[in-house]
């Protein structure tokens, strides 16, 4: 089991304070590490570091900031170096999703979720990267999804966004893997998240989620957390620029 062991690791979670990010940064601690959890609000950062160390014992941090913002990023990298003398994981799990028709659609929908699935991805990788290089080692793994893979209708900012996603990893592995640094992804199917609520119980939902599903239901959010503890541990070594789907067979359909 000493694979798996994260002891003492630290590792930063954008998009932490809930949802899949939550739930990998509590699969981190229960493997040992200490977390960062980063989100917009001070408050909910602080709530879920405070619902962490009561549950694992282990260090764990709220930090607001704006994956967006440069600065942000690279306070967040040196807050975690600061606080656990090390940037050990990388978790991109910060994103949003804004469906709807193209010709009903925004530029200003399609650059929001182009902003913080992209390009908060590649900041928050750009500021953790000396640090690693550094130290020879680190994990960073990317939240693309099972819409980074194939489409939907409705679905083009967020569809164009996680394909990026997909290829950043690849990309970014190649760039890292000499510095023994791991670049992979999770793609998610359709876990019930704060983000799809709003679809929980339509027509669209049912058909077109849920019952294009293998097992004919949404993900449970703790069913996550054993890809995030794999890809962050050194069980993973030897993997670079893989996207592991974490689907209930949505895409083997």
């Amino acid at each position: 089991m000493k694979l798996f062991d994260l002891t003492g690791r630290a590792a930063i979670i954008t998009g932490g304070s809930k949802g899949l990010g939550l739930a990998m940064a509590e699969g981190i601690a229960a493997a040992g590490g200490n977390v960062v959890l980063v989100s917009r609000t001070q408050a909910e950062c602080d709530a879920a570091a405070d619902k962490i160390k009561s549950l694992y014992g282990t260090g764990a941090i709220g930090f607001a900031a704006d994956v967006t913002k440069q600065a942000d990023m690279e306070n967040m990298a040196a807050l975690c170096l600061k606080e656990f003398g090390s940037v050990d994981i990388l978790i991109n799990s910060a994103g949003i999703n804004i469906r709807g028709a193209i010709d009903e659609l925004s530029l200003d929908d399609f650059t929001k979720v182009m902003d913080i699935n992209v390009t908060g991805t590649w900041l928050a990788s750009r500021a953790v990267t000396p640090i690693m290089k550094k130290q020879k080692k680190g994990k960073i793994i990317n939240l693309a999804s099972t819409l980074g893979l194939v489409g939907l209708a409705n679905r083009t900012p967020y569809t164009a966004s996680k394909g990026a996603v997909v290829n950043m990893t690849k990309a970014l592995a190649l760039e890292l893997a000499l510095d023994n640094i791991n670049v992979n992804a999770i793609c998610p199917g359709p876990f019930l998240t704060e983000m799809n609520e709003p679809i929980k119980n339509t027509e669209e939902g049912k058909k077109f989620i849920v019952g294009a599903t293998a097992v004919g239901r949404w993900g449970v959010l703790a069913e996550i957390q054993g890809v995030a503890m794999f890809l962050a541990s050194d069980a993973s070594n030897y993997m670079m620029g893989s996207c592991l789907l974490v689907d209930g067979g949505w895409v083997a359909r």
